[in-house]
């Protein structure tokens, strides 16, 4: 494989002594996804904190190279043989922290939050898990659905992710990112505004943005409530356990639930006799309708055809349009 055509890129990102990370080439995709699946990718860059990040951004964008740029990969499924493009890693980008009033933005109008609340920052490669467990610690109420659910928070913001009936924007307060539509990328920061989302929705599925932060609003509790959360985290977990979530490599739910249908996605695929329908290694969950699962050595291919054949099916059957909230990233 000719690897010469991204000599000028990492001459490049090397140029800067500020950068610190790997580099590698022809580097396995599939142990850092959730599904397990996929092949390799042409090169693989993973920055060691948040300057390096922007030095390798900066010079994918300067010099017109594609990229993708991957969180904790619960939601993504990498092509068969060899991906033609860059991946950007955010695994070490990672951070959780208190925030102060005063450290919020200048032009926030108000700079005031109630007593009892508090505000915590996460770079967006943050594992979920370090976000839950950071607030167990510091007897902080908020996040407990979201005990068990793999991925990072900047992907899990980017979906705006739903768990036990409250979805991640439940909690945001504002969000900083990086506008790779505009010729000088800039950091840019938002307040949460509650109509720029919706279930399973967030602005950030509109536009080529890269989230940086994500600063939510929690409650702040007392060490004598540190127990009952303990005990919430660890109801969500089992009832993620019972429901086979943990089972097998997967993706959680394929399709997003549309209100509109008048009942959840897996129960409609259910209810078309498809649990249970293998295509290649992958199958339909004899366990939960709306979990494909990589139950024996699937290809990428396996999934998406039975996403697609999931697809055709209900709407053969139910005239209903499923929408998969996967994303399986293009070849090149």
């Amino acid at each position: 494989m000719q690897m010469a055509k991204y000599d000028e890129l990492i001459a490049s990102i090397k140029n800067y002594e500020a950068f610190i990370g790997e580099i590698t080439y022809n580097e396995p995709l599939a142990q850092k996804t959730t599904f397990k699946v996929g092949g390799t990718a042409e090169l693989f860059i993973k920055p060691q904190n948040y300057y390096s990040f922007q030095i390798a951004l900066s010079n994918l964008l300067a010099t017109n190279t594609p990229f993708f740029i991957l969180g904790g990969g619960s939601n993504i499924v990498f092509p068969d043989g060899t991906l033609e493009k860059v991946v950007l890693s955010t695994q070490d980008f990672v951070s959780v922290d208190k925030l102060a009033v005063r450290d919020l933005p200048m032009d926030f109008t108000e700079k005031s939050i109630p007593k009892d609340k508090i505000l915590i920052t996460c770079f967006s490669g943050t594992p979920m898990a370090s976000l839950v467990n950071y607030c167990t610690e510091h007897y902080i109420s908020g996040v407990e659905q979201f005990a068990g659910l793999p991925g990072s928070v900047g992907g899990a913001t980017f979906m705006n992710a739903r768990c036990f009936d409250k979805s991640i924007s439940d909690i945001i307060y504002y969000t900083t990112h990086m506008n790779l539509n505009k010729d000088k990328v800039e950091l840019e920061h938002n307040r949460f505004d509650s109509s720029k989302w919706d279930y399973k929705k967030s602005p950030f599925q509109d536009g080529n943005k890269f989230i940086t932060t994500v600063t939510f609003i929690l409650d702040q509790k007392t060490a004598k409530d540190q127990p009952q959360i303990q005990a919430d985290c660890k109801k969500y977990i089992a009832e993620r356990v019972d429901k086979g979530h943990f089972k097998y490599p997967s993706a959680g739910s394929v399709f997003k639930n549309n209100h509109d249908f008048g009942k959840p996605s897996g129960k409609i695929i259910d209810e078309a006799g498809l649990k249970g329908y293998t295509i290649g290694g992958a199958k339909i969950a004899d366990f939960h309708g709306n979990f494909i699962i990589n139950f024996n050595k699937a290809s990428a291919k396996d999934i998406k055809d039975l996403v697609e054949y999931t697809t055709k099916e209900v709407e053969n059957k139910f005239g209903f349009k499923l929408e998969p909230e996967i994303i399986f990233v293009e070849t090149n």
